[in-house]
């Protein structure tokens, strides 16, 4: 196996380790999947060892597989890097920057400013995924993770782009029809339209002024969805009551759709105040289009995000 060869079946061996599938990795390199099953059986003969185990459903590596990925995945990643750099030089940022980030916030917020960020930047190409999913960017290949909510232990870089601000808000319509409540307990006498997602229903919590600790209450209503801006666009209608951050309410709250309600009271959708973080591998900050992109989305979002000027 010549070094161009071993180099290409290297790469379509990580591929396929961190998604479980050849055909993924077909996909991502725009090759037939049965020629990256003969890649990676000739880099497995000339190692002189099984790499992976196949099975119809998935694929799983071996003891000396998973030892050889992450092995081979950090020498990648390093290569990808110095060849950036060395390609670069004094010059400007280019190559391929893959994001990823849930698909409201990416939509609303980091699709919008892409346009301005590859005009100053123009051979920078970009892939942009959106995703509810959680994701880890050194499995998935991602250079940066927009992550909303509870980070976890991890590895990774953090760096947080803002704090999420909560708000339970009605239409001016709705809270004619059926009264605004005072009191967080008295949302159980209301329609609460609820975002259920991958975790589950997506709980409502409020802090009163001088209570040490968020407080659960139990809401019920006729609509539930995994797409939180369906739920923003029935409440505009009339139809009930929503709890969500304002990144996510903020044009609705501006244009007088949706009117704040219980403001007395600290609003969550967590026990705990959440953030919005940028995540990505530590090495990833070598790269001049990293570098760029998180110089830019910060400086467009600001030390107060523009979502909270309304």
């Amino acid at each position: 196996m010549d070094n161009s060869l071993r180099l290409l079946a290297l790469r379509l061996f990580v591929r396929v380790a961190s998604s479980g599938s050849f055909a993924e990795a077909a996909r991502y390199f725009d090759l037939p999947a049965s020629s990256v099953s003969r890649h990676i059986a000739g880099l497995e003969r000339s190692l002189g060892q099984r790499l992976l185990y196949r099975h119809t459903r998935a694929v799983r590596l071996t003891d000396a597989g998973e030892r050889y990925y992450r092995e081979v995945r950090s020498i990648l990643e390093s290569l990808d890097a110095a060849t950036e750099q060395v390609i670069s030089g004094a010059k400007q940022p280019q190559g391929l920057l893959r994001l990823n980030a849930p698909v409201a916030f990416g939509r609303r917020h980091i699709a919008p400013l892409l346009a301005s960020f590859q005009q100053a930047n123009p051979v920078v190409e970009i892939e942009l995924t959106l995703s509810d999913a959680f994701i880890d960017p050194v499995q998935e290949g991602a250079d940066v993770v927009i992550r909303v909510g509870s980070l976890g232990d991890s590895s990774l870089v953090a760096r947080q782009l803002a704090t999420q601000r909560f708000v339970a808000c009605a239409s001016p319509a709705y809270l004619t029809r059926c009264g605004e409540p005072h009191h967080p307990e008295q949302l159980s006498d209301h329609n609460c339209l609820v975002y259920k997602g991958t975790r589950g229903a997506q709980p409502w919590y409020f802090q009163g002024a001088g209570n040490p600790q968020a407080q659960r209450y139990s809401v019920t209503g006729n609509l539930h969805s995994n797409n939180a801006e369906s739920l923003v666009e029935a409440a505009l209608q009339g139809q009930g009551i929503v709890l969500f951050p304002t990144w996510l309410l903020f044009d609705a709250l501006r244009d007088g759709g949706l009117t704040p309600i219980l403001e007395t009271y600290e609003a969550l959708g967590e026990a705990t105040r959440e953030g919005i973080h940028a995540i990505y591998p530590e090495n990833r900050l070598r790269s001049q289009k990293v570098a760029a992109f998180l110089e830019h989305l910060f400086a467009e979002i600001g030390e107060r995000p523009y979502w909270d000027h309304h």
